[in-house]
Formats: structure tokens, sequence, C-alpha cells
């Protein structure tokens, strides 16, 4: 007796089914490379100036900081 034939599913179709993961997991990394590249962006883009803090050593409840960069 022969083995019964095992057929594969149609080749074009696994060729799409991976084409499809394929182009998704691109899809994906290409969203996150330009969501971190505008995360640096914004980083680089919106440097603070110096803004008035207290410079003296304060009590309970005041604010103040650490080194100050003016």
């Amino acid at each position: 007796m022969t083995a019964p034939a095992t057929t594969d599913p149609s080749p074009s179709r696994h060729f799409r089914t991976r084409l499809v993961l394929a182009l998704s997991a691109l899809a994906v990394a290409a969203v996150l490379l330009i969501a971190n590249a505008h995360l640096v962006y914004v980083a680089f883009a919106s440097q603070p100036e110096c803004v008035a803090h207290l410079k003296q050593e304060g009590g309970a409840g005041t604010w103040r900081a650490a080194k100050s960069a003016c």
C-alpha cells in the first residue's frame, strides 16, 4: 500500500499569508520607528528656557531646583 498523498494548501495562498504577515510586521516596525523619531525630535525641539524658581533653602512644602542652570 502506498501512503496517502498529503496535499499542501495552495502555494499561492501560503505565499500571500507570508506576504501579509511580513508587511504587517514592517508596518508595525515603521510606526514604532516614526513614533520614537518624533519623541526624539520633540525632546530636542522643546528645550525649556530658564524659569524663575526659589534659589534659597525653602521650608516645608516649597520646591526649588536641585541645581540652577541659569
